[in-house]
């Protein structure tokens, strides 16, 4: 197991604890894992980022902190935040990140998520123009997450 992933282990069970949200200062969580505190923001930006469903807060400084909160709107508000936040177009990696979320928070089944990564795989758009590929991923999500919500 990598250093992100103890990291991320440690964040994670904190917020498990504390009922979703959680306040740790950077100096103090890099000095219990002996590494730099750029890493813990590398873990932070990348494993609690609003994609995934939190919500992050920072005040730097002598007393500073970062809060941790993992939000947990209802399932339709939720769906339709993603909608709005796609944008007109999105990458994979980004695409994985947001059903991931939906999943995890009950908004759609695992065997929907599975589908919905098929359908916006690189294997299945391949007869797309790549630079192409990007906006048909993000209408690909909209449309699904828009008519799975209707239902």
């Amino acid at each position: 197991m990598g250093m992100s992933d103890l990291i991320a282990g440690f964040i994670g069970g904190l917020l498990s604890e504390s009922d979703g949200s959680a306040e740790i200062q950077r100096a103090e969580l890099a000095g219990r894992f002996n590494c730099v505190p750029s890493q813990i923001n590398y873990v932070i930006s990348t494993r609690f980022s609003p994609e995934r469903g939190y919500i992050v807060e920072s005040r730097r400084g002598g007393n500073g902190y970062i809060r941790i909160t993992r939000v947990t709107p209802d399932p339709e508000r939720l769906a339709m935040h993603t909608v709005n936040a796609v944008g007109d177009t999105l990458d994979l990696r980004t695409a994985s990140a947001l059903v991931s979320n939906l999943a995890h928070s009950g908004v759609i089944s695992d065997g929907v998520a599975r589908v919905m990564l098929s359908a916006l795989s690189e294997t299945a758009l391949r007869s797309a123009p790549r630079e192409l590929r990007g906006g048909l991923r993000a209408g690909i999500l909209k449309q699904m997450l828009v008519t799975t919500v209707r239902d």
